[in-house]
């Protein structure tokens, strides 16, 4: 009787043992996978460089710029003033692409203003000819005659009013590009993503 009862003790004993080493055995498997995955899946950064993001411009001041990072580019947005909107039409035959024509912006941008709310502007701040960063120049003096507030790029000369479109006669051939964006609310904007379900 003790002998049965001793192999059923080791037989359960075997039992527990082949389960505990399988467990152990798998978890240990699974942690060491773990890097293998993770090297092939792509970083948080490089996720975040092209995904669409969000931007709060609830403290957003009229003339005021905010600048952000996407895709390793910077966004501009700006708030216009009525003023600055005024001077747009008075600009058209001094401009390379005054109705932008060439295909800088998506087709709901494509209008006098260069956005979906003629206040709000969103653009890539980066110059079309060598990809300089112009410099937010808001002021109605100093650059030339016909300044009207804009954006200058010092590298080489370049110049753009406040809708982006570039001056005729500066070595930038095109329009400044503007990205696909949205409104989420009245305070957030999403850059690289449109209400079409289009990203860039």
């Amino acid at each position: 009787m003790a002998t049965k009862e001793k192999e059923e003790v080791d037989a359960a004993r075997r039992c527990f043992l082949r389960r505990a080493t399988t467990t152990v055995g798998g978890i240990g498997l699974a942690a060491a996978s773990i890097p293998f995955i993770s090297y092939w899946m792509p970083s948080k950064d490089t996720e975040a460089m092209g995904a669409p993001v969000t931007v709060d411009i609830s403290t957003l001041q009229p003339t005021q710029q905010l600048t952000i990072s996407w895709r390793g580019q910077p966004i501009w947005i700006i708030y216009r003033t009525e003023d600055m909107l005024a001077g747009l039409p008075r600009l058209t035959d001094q401009l390379r692409d005054p109705n932008s024509d060439e295909d800088q912006q998506p087709i709901y941008a494509k209008n006098i203003h260069r956005s979906i709310k003629p206040n709000i502007f969103v653009a890539v701040g980066v110059c079309t000819h060598l990809g300089c960063i112009p410099n937010y120049r808001p002021d109605i003096a100093g650059i030339s005659p016909d300044w009207l507030g804009g954006f200058y790029c010092p590298c080489h000369g370049s110049r753009y009013d406040l809708a982006g479109r570039v001056y005729k006669g500066v070595p930038a051939p095109l329009n400044l590009k503007i990205p696909r964006h949205m409104y989420v609310s009245d305070k957030e904007i999403v850059i690289g993503k449109d209400q079409e379900g289009e990203e860039e």
